[in-house]
């Protein structure tokens, strides 16, 4: 079979799981923590190379405070966990905002926990518009639009797994994901299977993957 070298993760879902259980939004974020922990066994066992989380964008912090700092909480909760593994480890995102959590600073450059043996990265208030906005103050003629983002250290996505149905990328590293495949599940990311991931990688094992040649 082939894999694909790195996957990203956008584990949505939470707040209506945790509405059709009749539990407030905010209780959902918590049941998202181990799904992703599991998810990070399981491709490492299968060999995949790196990683990347969709934690919490910066529209996201728009949201009640007692959600915002339930899916704060359970990010760095998320983190925390995988700092405890044999992984690569680098939290992205706009830590000049009040919102960005200060627990999360010491990953904002890469760490190796163990031998590193895969690359984890985790989206944290996070936006597209942050993570270019370097180019634009670039002074070179001929920039490399690649090096001049925030998000350099993180290579091209070849696939992407979306939970909760929704069919869109909602400003996941557009640089990266230019020729990503996109797999949608339809289940809520707290009923994450290990199912999820075969059936993803046995559709993308059947694709042809070009890159536009």
């Amino acid at each position: 079979m082939r894999l694909p070298e790195h996957l990203g993760i956008i584990p949505d879902g939470n707040r209506r799981w945790a509405q059709d259980r009749g539990m407030s939004k905010e209780q959902g974020y918590d049941k998202g923590i181990n799904p992703g922990l599991s998810l990070f066994y399981t491709c490492k066992e299968l060999g995949i190379k790196e990683l990347t989380y969709y934690g919490f964008t910066k529209d996201n912090t728009k949201r009640p405070t007692v959600q915002r700092l339930a899916f704060t909480k359970a990010c760095i909760d998320a983190v925390k966990l995988l700092s405890k593994e044999d992984a690569s480890l680098l939290v992205i995102g706009n830590t000049s905002s009040a919102v960005f959590p200060k627990e999360l600073l010491p990953y904002t450059k890469r760490q190796t926990f163990g031998n590193g043996s895969i690359k984890v990265n985790f989206l944290v208030n996070y936006s597209w518009e942050w993570d270019i906005s370097s180019i634009c103050e670039c002074n070179d003629t001929k920039p490399d639009l690649y090096k001049n983002i925030h998000s350099s250290d993180i290579s091209r996505i070849d696939l992407i797994l979306r939970w909760g149905g929704r069919r869109r990328l909602s400003g996941f590293l557009p640089i990266q994901s230019v020729y990503s495949d996109f797999y949608i599940i339809d289940e809520y990311w707290p009923d994450y299977k290990e199912s999820h991931i075969h059936d993803a990688l046995n559709w993308y094992n059947k694709q042809d993957i070009t890159l536009g040649g």
